[in-house]
């Protein structure tokens, strides 16, 4: 243990003779002299003087005020100081102040602040005073007073400020050590404690589905009138894709999935003992819930660029999952059919109907006019009108003919009487028969009129007849462009992947949906911290 030294104390000393204990006179026993050392104290100005015995003051050297200056800065004690003195005394020095008491030691090698330096001056005190203890033993003695408790240095601005500094930083490290750990916690109880009952469940108790896929386009017949190249193919394209898109949202119904239901068991298949509860569909459930477990067994999407439907239908059996998407895909197809039959059907009949009416109008006309002809017991009016004609001109012909040759006789002085007589005989027959042939032409058949009125007749009922003739041809022409309307309308359904039944389980994937499982939890847990921490500030706020 370290022994605090003590400060050396100048006292009176009496000195005590033989005749003090023998009873000598008061003379004798007078006090002797007395010694008598000054020194400053410790709160002496730096650099003052020290009074000697001798009475002389002795100053600092010359050129040691540098080392007095670098001493102070050192900010030293007053008991520092004071315990300098003492050893400068003690070495035999003469120090003019207790910092050139400091600068002495240590220029003749002395460190007054080592520990065995301080320890030797106690030593030392403790021996110069054990003589005198002997001689003043009958003496009053004053008793030596402890030594005060060596306070300790207080700390400059710049410690306190790093201790300060220091203890904010543990105290700031502590709360985040509590802090973190209480986040560890509650991310193992929120989001971790779940995701292993996920991983559990999907690795363990998930009942195996299979999952059949397939593929379908939905095209439309190429019309024999339709335009090429991009024109054509534009509103082709819209209108398929139309198509797809019902296609899609009828096998998203309820309609099919009640149709599924009741030809091939729907709810009776995922009602069955085996399947997880979870995935399973319970005994009495409505067609609500069997509804929405078929919006998550059967998938379908639509491809708008390339114009594919996708279906991908789950079941608990391989052969099940397929039968499955074959009943749909042929719900598919009937759909498709009757998307646009009752347009066709309606453009159809109705351009068979004009036709009808047009061969009947024909067929009419041309009753008409047969029965003109039978009638007038002439099939061709205007051939016999021509042919009577005909003959008419070829008689006036000859009529001319006979009259210039009876001229010709005429203009003789002496004509040939006979033969004057035969040309005017030819005459007069030529004559009659015109007159009959015209007769002929005006004359009336069997009370139905003359001939003419019945050519006429039979004139306007070749019109009718060919009127109606250009009617039937359009209405021919309409049916073909209907025909080829209604089969650029029609739809078919193109299988591009058939559906084929599953060897190994598609459903559960453990690891894919264990991570989506973290994922979601950790996305909940982050939101409702925010959440949470910002409702936090505004109530603070």
């Amino acid at each position: 243990m370290t022994m605090k030294p003590k400060a050396r104390k100048y006292r009176i000393r009496r000195r005590a003779s033989s005749e003090q204990h023998a009873g000598s006179s008061p003379e004798a026993a007078a006090p002797g002299p007395i010694d008598i050392a000054k020194t400053t104290s410790p709160a002496a100005p730096e650099g003052a003087a020290v009074e000697s015995t001798t009475g002389a003051i002795a100053g600092p050297p010359e050129g040691a005020a540098a080392d007095l200056e670098a001493i102070r800065g050192e900010e030293l004690t007053a008991r520092q100081l004071r315990m300098a003195r003492r050893m400068a005394q003690k070495q035999g020095l003469s120090p003019s102040s207790d910092l050139d008491a400091v600068r002495l030691l240590r220029a003749n090698g002395i460190d007054p602040f080592k520990r065995t330096n301080t320890l030797r001056l106690v030593v030392s005190s403790a021996e110069e005073s054990a003589p005198e203890a002997n001689t003043a033993a009958s003496l009053p003695q004053t008793r030596p007073q402890p030594a005060p408790p060596d306070l300790p240095r207080p700390p400059s601005p710049a410690q306190r400020r790093s201790e300060e500094v220091a203890r904010i930083q543990r105290d700031i490290a502590r709360r985040r050590r509590r802090k973190l750990g209480l986040l560890f916690l509650r991310l193992a109880v929120f989001v971790g404690l779940p995701t292993l009952i996920a991983a559990d469940y999907f690795y363990r108790i998930a009942t195996p589905m299979y999952a059949t896929k397939s593929e379908f386009v939905i095209q439309q017949a190429e019309g024999g009138s339709g335009g090429s190249g991009l024109g054509g193919l534009l509103p082709a394209q819209f209108n398929t894709n139309q198509d797809s898109i019902a296609v899609q949202s009828y096998l998203e119904n309820r309609a099919a999935m009640l149709r599924l239901d009741e030809e091939l068991g729907f709810k009776a298949h995922f009602q069955q003992d085996f399947i997880d509860p979870i995935q399973r569909l319970d005994d009495d459930a409505s067609n609500e819930d069997a509804y929405k477990l078929y919006r998550k067994n059967v998938k379908l999407g639509y491809d708008p660029t390339e114009g594919v439907v996708k279906m991908e239908v789950i079941a608990a059996n391989p052969l099940t999952s397929q039968m499955f998407a074959e009943r749909l895909i042929e719900y598919a197809e009937e759909r498709v059919d009757n998307l646009t039959r009752r347009k066709r059907d309606d453009q159809l009949s109705e351009s068979r109907a004009t036709l009808q009416k047009a061969m009947d109008d024909r067929r009419l006309a041309q009753e008409s006019l047969v029965s003109l002809q039978q009638e007038a017991s002439i099939v061709d009016p205007e051939a016999r009108i021509a042919a009577l004609r005909a003959q008419i001109t070829q008689r006036e012909l000859e009529l001319q003919e006979k009259q210039l040759q009876l001229e010709a006789l005429l203009d003789n002085r002496r004509p040939n009487a006979s033969r004057v007589d035969g040309v005017r005989g030819d005459i007069v027959r030529l004559q009659d028969l015109l007159d009959t042939l015209r007769t002929r032409m005006n004359v009336a058949v069997e009370g139905e009129g003359s001939l003419a009125e019945i050519t006429t007749r039979i004139k306007l009922a070749q019109a009718d007849l060919e009127m109606q003739n250009l009617m039937l041809q359009s209405a021919l022409q309409n049916l073909e462009t209907a025909q080829l309307e209604a089969n650029r309308q029609t739809r078919y359904l193109s299988r591009s992947v058939d559906p084929v039944a599953p060897d190994e389980a598609t459903y559960p994937r453990a690891f894919e949906d264990t991570i989506l499982s973290f994922l979601i939890l950790s996305g909940l847990y982050l939101m409702i911290s925010l959440t949470a921490s910002v409702l936090r500030e505004q109530v603070s706020n």
